[in-house]
């Protein structure tokens, strides 16, 4: 907590070691599990994908991969199951690693994280019609 009594939310960017293997094995699984849900998903897809590309310097990819394992924890400070307040906290620290690393999150990385998001998108419709005809 900072002095005021709020969340010092910039602690979650403080990378820690093992959090690029916690990420890795726990990303795309939070993301099926949120996909109609956190409306800033393109972002952290693309947060994902700078942060696995080895063009991105190091630094940074230490940094989002932190701001990322915040993202995928099942507790943080509002847990995501506190309805559309709970991702709150995670769109903060995702914003400031975003905005902090913007350059190293490529318009290449946006379109592939809007390209996968369509395709899953596509996929949770087709599995709703077919479930619910």
């Amino acid at each position: 907590m900072s002095t005021t009594g709020t969340p010092d939310l910039s602690r979650a960017l403080v990378p820690l070691p093992g959090q690029e293997s916690y990420v890795r094995k726990r990303f795309w699984h939070k993301v099926r599990r949120t996909l109609r849900l956190v409306p800033f998903l393109d972002k952290v897809i693309a947060a994902y994908y700078a942060a696995i590309d080895p063009a991105t310097p190091r630094s940074a990819q230490l940094v989002l991969m932190a701001a990322l394992a915040y993202f995928v924890m099942p507790f943080d400070i509002v847990p995501d199951i506190v309805a559309i307040f709970g991702f709150g906290d995670d769109a903060a620290v995702m914003l400031l690693a975003m905005n902090t690393l913007s350059p190293h999150i490529t318009p290449a990385h946006m379109e592939r994280a809007r390209a996968y998001l369509a395709a899953e998108q596509a996929k949770a419709d087709n599995e709703d019609s077919t479930s619910h005809g």
